[in-house]
């Protein structure tokens, strides 16, 4: 008896639906159906109104915080094991709580950890994300992880704009391997900021390391919160006679005052994905769409082929 492969079905959490339906339409499917109900004191229940037995699954949804996010992402993950899918994949374009992924200092959680336990508890029977904070929250799973790299939607951004004397910028020490890969890529010079923190969210010293005069500089990091460090690199830089300052991060998460921030800054534009959804518009951000990068992974994935070329740091 011979079998044929299903095809797969898509559904969204919540606060990732427009992303899910640009990842739909681009893989050729329509969103499957859920419903989520709310209970008065904030409780909130998905549940699939079609038919997921025997079928592989893929559950797109980002988990920044707060907790909802996280939270929904596990009850459709377990509700899908309790219907009988086949194969559950959880597609985080943005894995959150993802900076704490080891003991920086006594009594504190390895999160990122915690988060990965509870995903497969919960029924995931792979993870498909972008740009984690740290690569090696891949070793956190006992499950396969697809960890893709968001430099196949930025590179050819990159090289369209024909920047002269380009030059790539770390904002932190931690993120120089990262742009030691950019500039291999673009053929560019490196440079790398050093920052001292007084506290989370709070820079209280910063120093470039490298030459950028004349230079126009695209900083590259994972992530943007407050947009502090960014700003106040950009800021150093052009004081260093840099001739631009762009930067790219992955994910815009954008907290606080970030946005006065970047409108204040010196930075020419800010280019981010569509990993989570944007709070507010600003003429300095500019979207690039992921959905085809994720499209195309999950396609691959449900018919057992290559993705190996996505890997692209």
């Amino acid at each position: 008896m011979s079998y044929e492969t299903t095809e797969a079905k898509i559904f969204t959490c919540t606060q990732s639906r427009y992303l899910a339906e640009q990842i739909a339409k681009a893989y050729g499917v329509k969103l499957g159906n859920v419903i989520t109900s709310t209970y008065s004191d904030g409780e909130f229940q998905p549940s699939y109104e079609e038919s997921i037995r025997g079928t592989r699954i893929f559950i797109i949804g980002s988990t920044n915080p707060g907790p909802e996010n996280l939270m929904e992402m596990l009850l459709m993950i377990d509700a899908a094991k309790r219907a009988s899918a086949r194969h559950i994949t959880a597609v985080m374009p943005y894995f959150g709580w993802a900076r704490q992924d080891r003991k920086d200092k006594p009594r504190v959680p390895i999160a990122a950890k915690l988060v990965a336990k509870m995903l497969e508890v919960a029924g995931a029977t792979r993870i498909i994300t972008m740009d984690l904070h740290a690569d090696q929250i891949q070793g956190f799973f006992e499950k396969p992880v697809d960890h893709l790299f968001a430099s196949t939607v930025f590179l050819p951004y990159l090289k369209n704009l024909n920047l002269d004397n380009l030059t790539i910028a770390s904002p932190d020490m931690g993120g120089s391997k990262r742009a030691y890969a950019y500039s291999k890529a673009l053929k560019s010079d490196v440079v790398i900021c050093y920052k001292q923190r007084a506290k989370a969210n709070i820079i209280s010293h910063m120093e470039l390391i490298g030459d950028v005069t004349g230079k126009n500089v695209v900083l590259v990091d994972d992530m943007v919160d407050t947009a502090g460090t960014l700003t106040k690199a950009a800021d150093l830089m052009m004081e260093r006679g840099a001739k631009s300052v762009r930067a790219i991060c992955t994910h815009p998460i954008l907290s606080g005052s970030a946005y006065e921030k970047l409108e204040a800054s010196k930075l020419e534009e800010l280019i981010v994905t569509d990993s989570i959804p944007l709070k507010k518009e600003s003429q300095k951000l500019r979207v690039l769409s992921c959905a085809d990068l994720f499209a195309e992974v999950m396609y691959n994935v449900h018919h057992n082929k290559s993705i190996s070329n996505k890997f692209v740091m």
